[in-house]
């Protein structure tokens, strides 16, 4: 082997570690809620993980994405209005929507773009979707439906569209909350109007692929992409039906009637071997049978009051069998066995939640042999998640809950893991968390 050889395979290899190091999207590189990265904490210290910085920062449900280096957050910054988080109450705002590049390790600001935008949705409280980086661009959806697709280096717009102008879409009631899929040469949205629910855009320049289904509105879920028999397959799931989609074209290869309560699709469906789960609010929970060339699925089963688990503000983790998910009636964590929906255990425990309450919520990745998961009453958990049973190995509190809802305040939005760190966001500020292994772990 060649000198040069030598150092082309080192740089290859350190470009592939880099490349793991990062976040650059909602649930991770893969989306599938696992964090690869080695040389993390094992444990949680009595006095928590090390704070490396705190940066104030708006309003906004999106979690945020790291990448190169730099943390992108959208947020928003009210200038009037009132927030009343009534579920069928529209508010109106005023105010500003911000895209902002912080250093990684400084946590100073690098750029920010900022848009006046009012809003005129229910739970008002900033963007939904976490910013989604790919190279030297950032794609963001704001509450009321702009798409943008920015420059890392300043946040220049390169190309950007309006969901309810191009694409005469309603805006929902809690607002464009489909977190965009780049794959490929093509970025995927959630978009609504006649024809359009789903739209396929050359994420280079913004033009147009394809577009493809129609339904009463488009719901919340994110475009998920399988594979199926050996091929690509496009998830879409409206509050009509679960639809499997060509990425190329927008061919509806299949569909399957799953209808949950207010039109909220928001969970995207989980995959394991040949079935997918998926659950909303109203007691909807099926394991979807995927056949073997891609091109049809069937309901293998469906949940009831005392299976599956209903899962609404979080999307479950499957492994090995094993679906980990917060119910939405209870807001317990639960254990269900994928292939018929037996409950194995379930706990208030994670949630912290007492009994009556609704929307518990915990947001899990999977780091080795154990979970960190953060709840919505802004506390860290490291726990280890298995068949027989939850085990909690460590805990703290990182940042107290702002938004209020149903009597009580809870903080929604997904963390970032990265650069062996925990990037974590309320409606106040967003914390470094030093998660890096101690000497002896």
């Amino acid at each position: 082997m060649t000198r040069s050889t030598l150092a082309v395979l080192c740089l290859c290899g350190a470009l592939t570690t880099a490349a793991a190091e990062d976040w650059p999207q909602w649930m991770g590189p893969n989306r599938d809620s696992t964090w690869r990265e080695q040389g993390i904490a094992r444990s949680i210290p009595e006095g928590g993980l090390p704070v490396a910085w705190r940066r104030e920062v708006g309003l906004g449900y999106a979690g945020p994405a790291v990448a190169d280096g730099r943390v992108y957050l959208v947020d928003y910054v009210k200038e009037s209005g009132d927030v009343s988080n009534n579920p069928g109450t529209r508010d109106k705002l005023t105010g500003n929507e911000r895209t902002l590049c912080l250093d990684a390790k400084s946590g100073e600001l690098v750029w920010e773009r900022s848009v006046p935008r009012k809003y005129d949705l229910s739970y008002p409280t900033g963007p939904r979707c976490t910013p989604t980086v790919d190279g030297d661009r950032v794609y963001t959806l704001g509450a009321m439906g702009h798409l943008e697709c920015l420059s890392t280096k300043d946040g220049s717009v390169l190309w950007s569209k309006s969901f309810t102008e191009d694409y005469s879409a309603k805006v929902p009631i809690w607002g464009f909350a489909c977190h965009p899929l780049v794959h490929g040469d093509h970025l995927f949205c959630l978009v609504g109007g006649e024809g359009s629910v789903a739209v396929a855009f050359d994420k280079r320049t913004g033009k147009e692929v394809w577009r493809a289904l129609s339904a009463r509105e488009p719901g919340y879920c994110p475009p998920t992409m399988i594979e199926q028999g050996g091929r690509e397959v496009l998830l879409i799931w409206h509050p009509s039906a679960l639809n499997g989609l060509d990425p190329a074209t927008g061919k509806v290869h299949w569909s399957v009637p799953l209808k949950p309560s207010y039109g909220m699709s928001i969970t995207a469906p989980r995959k394991s071997g040949d079935l997918l789960y998926v659950s909303a609010i109203g007691n909807v929970a099926a394991a979807i049978e995927l056949n073997d060339d891609g091109t049809k699925a069937k309901v293998l089963w469906e949940g009831t009051p005392r299976t599956g688990v209903f899962c609404s503000n979080s999307t479950p983790f499957v492994e090995e069998g094993v679906v980990y998910g917060c119910d939405v009636e209870s807001s317990q964590l639960m254990a269900v066995k994928l292939s018929d929906g037996e409950r194995l255990w379930k706990t208030y425990e994670a949630t912290g939640a007492e009994r009556g309450v609704r929307h518990g919520t915990v947001f899990y990745v999977k780091q080795g042999d154990r979970f960190w998961m953060f709840n919505d009453r802004g506390d860290l958990i490291l726990a280890r998640l298995t068949a027989e049973k939850y085990e909690e190995l460590g805990r703290m509190h990182v940042l107290d809950p702002t938004n209020p809802v149903f009597g009580r305040k809870v903080v929604w939005s997904h963390p970032a893991f990265a650069e062996k760190a925990i990037f974590v966001r309320n409606d106040e500020e967003l914390v470094r968390l030093d998660a890096s292994a101690q000497r002896g772990e």
